[in-house]
């Protein structure tokens, strides 16, 4: 568990990526700053078990991914967007960012990370929505 002076206190990371929305829209060159999801998870040390990350929210949402997308590069628990805290409008203080997901996939307001050694489907896949979320197949619905 991490308060937030701790999480702050971590290595900070800047990433530019695009930010895909299922209604079809894409916002391009998104300057963000947080922390390096692979530094979250050197610092769990998960089992060698773990295949999914559950991510909780603040307002009830959820959502889910497999752990290597999240070991990507360019994922982080994003504070900062273009230089300036992110707002609670756009899901501050914290959001995860998974640029080469669906924008869904990455949860505002982020609560809790749970790695699990199975998937488990969150808010909108549950309702429907695509399980991986590729904005370059438009895979959206399931």
């Amino acid at each position: 568990t991490l308060d937030w002076q701790q999480f702050l206190a971590l290595p900070q990371f800047r990433d530019v990526s695009d930010f895909h929305c299922v209604t079809t829209w894409s916002k391009y060159d998104c300057e963000w700053e947080g922390v390096a999801f692979f530094t979250l998870a050197d610092l769990v040390k998960p089992r060698a078990t773990a295949t999914h990350v559950f991510f909780k929210s603040y307002d009830g949402y959820s959502t889910n991914n497999p752990l290597a997308a999240c070991l990507d590069d360019d994922v982080l628990v994003a504070h900062k967007f273009a230089g300036q805290p992110i707002t609670l409008e756009h899901g501050g203080p914290a959001r995860v960012i998974l640029p080469k997901r669906y924008a869904w996939k990455g949860a505002k307001f982020i609560r809790e990370i749970t790695f699990l050694d199975r998937d488990i489907l969150g808010f909108w896949e549950v309702r429907g929505y695509s399980n991986t979320a590729d904005p370059w197949t438009e895979d959206r619905f399931s």
